[in-house]
């Protein structure tokens, strides 16, 4: 499976969203909290430049961009995909 990792912030409805959408899929990933902002959300804003909002969703070291994201890839078929690899 996959490694998937996700940057997301307390109380994020989006977030919660894309959890349940991995959970669905049955797919573990890496949270990676960065409510209180420091170094975790300047390494999101780094590897993802231009992309500041949560969730910041990387699957294998790609960054797929949000909740709205992955789940146009799912309803593409593409998300089973990339899960899989």
């Amino acid at each position: 499976m996959a490694k998937i990792e996700m940057y997301t912030k307390m109380g994020c409805p989006y977030c919660s969203r894309a959890r349940q959408l991995l959970a669905s899929k049955g797919a573990a990933y890496e949270e990676i909290d960065i409510t209180m902002g420091g170094p975790k959300r300047q390494e999101m804003l780094e590897r993802a430049p231009g992309h500041t909002t949560v969730p910041s969703i990387f699957i294998d070291g790609q960054h797929v961009g949000g909740s709205d994201d992955i789940a146009a890839l799912d309803a593409k078929g593409e998300l089973d995909r990339l899960l899989a690899a």
